[in-house]
């Protein structure tokens, strides 16, 4: 039955998965959560295990991604303005995946610098 489902998107708490899971479903997107009984019952171990995942029917998902885009949270500077893309000014960023080129990144991510991205034309920016 998974092998129908594509995952959406990936969620820290089940808490966050379960209100956009809401939202899908309202829409009678067929969703699924993925290790969110797991998480619940130790969340010291979410990002062990990737998070709870919030997946979608292959037949539903350019749907649901469309919702999710509108609804998700994007990124805002210090003063709570949003953020432009300096591309093509779009407000929907995203705080980009860590890249971890070297092998220092890799043993210290915490020293990588936080870059943006755009969701809309993917230009990575700081």
């Amino acid at each position: 039955m998974r092998h129908n489902y594509t995952i959406l998107t990936v969620f820290e708490y089940s808490t966050e998965a379960h209100v956009i899971k809401s939202r899908l479903e309202s829409d009678a997107i067929r969703t699924l959560l993925m290790d969110e009984k797991t998480i619940d019952s130790d969340p010291l171990i979410s990002q062990a295990i990737g998070g709870v995942k919030l997946l979608v029917h292959n037949d539903d998902l350019e749907k649901a991604l469309e919702i999710y885009n509108e609804v998700r949270a994007y990124e805002k500077d210090d003063s709570g303005e949003s953020i432009h893309c300096k591309k093509c000014n779009s407000t929907r960023i995203l705080v980009a995946p860590p890249q971890r080129k070297s092998i220092f990144y890799m043993l210290f991510p915490f020293f990588e610098s936080r870059k943006l991205v755009c969701n809309d034309c993917k230009t990575i920016f700081k």
